[in-house]
């Protein structure tokens, strides 16, 4: 029989991170876990996301379900262990001690993950935004200033985005919106409020979330790749009454960067644009070339 030392799931590296009350977590909690995790689990994750890649292209494929799973709990992983590199805000908790960020990538590129930094400009793709610095010229484009955090890929799919400061005129980022705005398929920031479909489930339904599946392609990319369409039943939805660009900007940028156009017709919506868009069945399919 399988004992609990030797089953590894990223749920268990989260819970035993959260429950962790003493010095060095990484020698630890996060050295044991990866000491089991670096054989099977890290050939299957591979291999899972290759089966992913074509799922997205070819159609669903019910196999993918229980990666989609594990892929969220390793991301909840990952933002648990970004709060140490965010702008103060909110200080619910408790959470483990920090990692330091060499820490932060060995457990990750020991998964199979490769870091980036930054690219040679702005692309929502790659980067999320943690603070804006409003330009005088509110037609000055979005332009890096530094970086926060750094982002992970694991071949052609997206794990997470690189945190980023930004230089911006208002007309395309909104300080006070694109920074602190609800942040969407996100399960925690210290400093900005977010969501994902996981909120207000119970102690184990919360863990069959779907991870966010975005992939880079030859022509350009698939954002949220997996997702399943609204259906017929929309007219409550928040999300279908922000006009078209507002609707492609969210699911760019996972949040809002302006606000809204039709802002004051959206806060009569309950629970108003700055509560829930609900964007999560909604995909986007963009040729770069």
């Amino acid at each position: 029989m399988e004992s609990d030392e030797d089953w590894v799931d990223a749920r268990q590296l989260f819970e035993r991170l959260r429950d962790h009350t003493g010095a060095d977590v990484y020698g630890a909690v996060v050295q044991p876990w990866l000491g089991r995790a670096v054989g099977d689990y890290r050939t299957e994750l591979a291999e899972g996301v290759g089966q992913l890649a074509r799922w997205a292209v070819e159609g669903p494929d019910g196999r993918c379900q229980e990666l989609l799973w594990e892929l969220y709990a390793l991301s909840r992983v990952s933002d648990v262990l970004l709060l140490a590199f965010q702008p103060p805000g909110d200080p619910d908790g408790p959470w483990p001690a920090a990692l330091t960020p060499a820490q932060y990538l060995e457990l990750f590129g020991r998964l199979g993950m490769t870091p980036f930094e930054s690219t040679a400009a702005f692309d929502p793709f790659w980067h999320e935004i943690v603070e804006v610095e409003q330009a005088p010229d509110p037609d000055e484009p979005i332009r890096i200033t530094g970086l926060v955090w750094p982002g992970l890929a694991m071949g052609d799919l997206l794990f997470s985005r690189a945190g980023v400061r930004v230089r911006a005129g208002v007309r395309h980022a909104e300080r006070g919106v694109a920074d602190r705005s609800p942040l969407y398929w996100t399960y925690r920031r210290r400093h900005r409020p977010t969501d994902d479909q996981s909120k207000g489930w119970g102690h184990n339904s919360q863990w069959r979330t779907d991870f966010r599946v975005d992939l880079r392609t030859e022509t350009g990319y698939e954002l949220n790749a997996c997702a399943h369409g609204y259906g017929d039943d929309v007219d409550g939805l928040t999300y279908t009454r922000l006009t078209s660009e507002e609707q492609r900007e969210l699911l760019r940028h996972r949040c809002l960067l302006r606000t809204p156009a039709h802002a004051a017709e959206l806060d009569d919506t309950a629970p108003g644009w700055r509560k829930d868009l609900y964007p999560y069945p909604a995909r986007l399919s963009l040729n770069q070339a």
